[in-house]
């Protein structure tokens, strides 16, 4: 069974930084493409949002939103990814889930997410 389990989510004052993890188990990470997408409080239509991803040859794509302040990275020896957040602003307060893809295998896997809430 193929589990994906976020942690890092607190509360922060803008200007701080935090750091996501993703803990995968029953899939090996390194294998796929990675992201990181958030779903703010509010949000019309309540649809998650890309953040980040990785692929597996370590590829990386940003949404225009965190470009330069945030950075994914996979710890392929831990079945990890990480989501590093730097500069923090209101705006970023949201659900940060972990995403798992891949069309050709048929991988589409979410974790439950984690809440990160940056005061002003």
């Amino acid at each position: 069974q193929v589990q994906l389990a976020e942690s890092g989510g607190d509360l922060v004052q803008s200007g701080g930084s935090l750091e996501l993890s993703c803990t995968a188990s029953g899939i090996r990470l390194g294998a796929y493409l990675v992201g990181w997408y958030r779903r703010a409080p509010g949000n019309p239509g309540n649809q998650r949002e890309l953040v980040a991803t990785i692929t597996s040859g370590g590829v990386t794509n940003y949404a225009d939103a965190v470009k330069g302040r945030f950075t994914i990275a996979r710890e392929n020896a831990e079945n990890m990814a990480r989501l590093e957040m730097n500069h923090l602003k209101p705006e970023d307060t949201a659900v940060y889930y972990c995403h798992v893809f891949s069309v050709v295998y048929g991988i589409n896997y979410w974790g439950k997410g984690t809440l990160v809430t940056v005061s002003s």
